[in-house]
């Protein structure tokens, strides 16, 4: 906290308390005084306790040299008194320990994520980060966002990220990640520079807003480089076409689109009715015997209309239901068998099969 203004005007104050008293002691022991005598009328004179001069003093010489150090020591006492008052009626004196705390936290942590920039998207990333129980050190440059940061209890360090007195003060040569999250592209760029010439062991993730600009970080050393406009978009693209479990069971195209992507991994989801005389109508998903964790009940689509969705073991089996099972052509055939046991064929997407 040396730089704040009470704590200056107390080093300032110090400073020139501790020359006046050096200097009257080196005074009146040149004057004759023994160096005991010499700290004691320095000690009594300056803290105005008054008990006496030590030896008398009649030389105008040593009258205005006494006098020069009252005024110098009375002054400087004062302004190191008001610097520490003035200190702990900011709160100065309380923040420097919580810093001092901090530090300390921060030296004891290793293997964390360095966040640079404590904006909408730091504080989103650090909220994740607490959740996953992954610790983790913010850096920013303004106070009021490091201030809401240390009121949510994380490790923070004031400072630009693109200093490297900064990024050591964050622990960087202990630190698993960096990622840098600021709006500004070349800050981050200068961020990335910074942080890889310090080491080259550190995974650094670092954000975009251009594809130039994504070339620039990947060149400067971020391994990864993330486009939150670009991943927005595609979200949003993703949301507008996707099917929900509704639309599986109700558009037959975008049940067809999604095998078709499904069709890669060797899956596709298929509709199994469960007939009244199913040896498994009236009983539970559990009895499919679905343990080889390669078959997934979707959705199951009631007589009456209703979808239930991702149905645990438990979800009951009525007759009249469509299961929507996602699996293997090969173990679909297989619960396939299970549901339609007992029964000369059976009804798959429309056609007569034998079972």
């Amino acid at each position: 906290m040396s730089d704040s203004t009470s704590m200056r005007k107390m080093l300032v104050g110090l400073t020139f308390l501790s020359i006046t008293c050096v200097a009257a002691v080196l005074g009146f022991i040149a004057a004759g005084w023994s160096v005991v005598d010499s700290i004691y009328m320095v000690v009594i004179t300056i803290f105005g306790v008054g008990y006496g001069e030590v030896h008398p003093i009649d030389s105008t010489g040593m009258k205005v040299f006494t006098a020069f150090i009252i005024i110098a020591g009375c002054s400087s006492g004062i302004y190191v008194v008001g610097g520490f008052v003035q200190m702990v009626a900011e709160g100065e004196f309380y923040r420097a320990l919580g810093a001092r705390r901090m530090s300390k936290g921060i030296e004891q942590t290793s293997n964390h994520v360095i966040i640079c920039g404590f904006g909408r998207v730091g504080r989103n990333l650090a909220e994740e980060l607490r959740s996953l129980d992954q610790p983790f050190v913010c850096i920013d440059e303004k106070p009021d966002r490091i201030v809401q940061a240390e009121e949510l209890g994380y490790l923070v360090v004031t400072g630009n990220a693109g200093e490297e007195e900064t990024l050591i003060k964050a622990g960087i040569h202990r630190a698993a990640y960096l990622a840098t999250v600021l709006p500004e592209d070349a800050a981050n760029v200068f961020i990335t520079l910074t942080a890889r010439e310090l080491t080259q062991e550190l995974q650094i993730i670092a954000r975009g807003e251009s594809e130039s600009t994504q070339r620039k970080l990947v060149r400067s050393g971020a391994n990864h480089v993330v486009m939150p406009e670009a991943i927005g978009a595609a979200r949003i693209a993703n949301m507008i076409s996707c099917p929900t479990a509704d639309s599986l069971i109700s558009d037959a195209s975008q049940r067809n689109r999604l095998n078709n992507d499904l069709k890669a991994l060797g899956l596709a989801i298929r509709e199994v009715r469960v007939e009244g005389a199913s040896a498994v109508a009236g009983g539970k998903i559990a009895d499919l015997n679905l343990h080889d964790g390669m078959t997934l009940i979707v959705a199951i689509l009631s007589t009456d209309g209703r979808i239930r969705r991702n149905p645990d073991t438990n979800e009951p089996i009525l007759p009249g239901d469509i299961l929507y099972v996602m699996s293997s052509q090969e173990k679909t055939l297989a619960v396939i068998r299970q549901v339609q046991a007992q029964r000369a064929e059976l009804t798959y997407r429309g056609s007569r099969v034998q079972s």
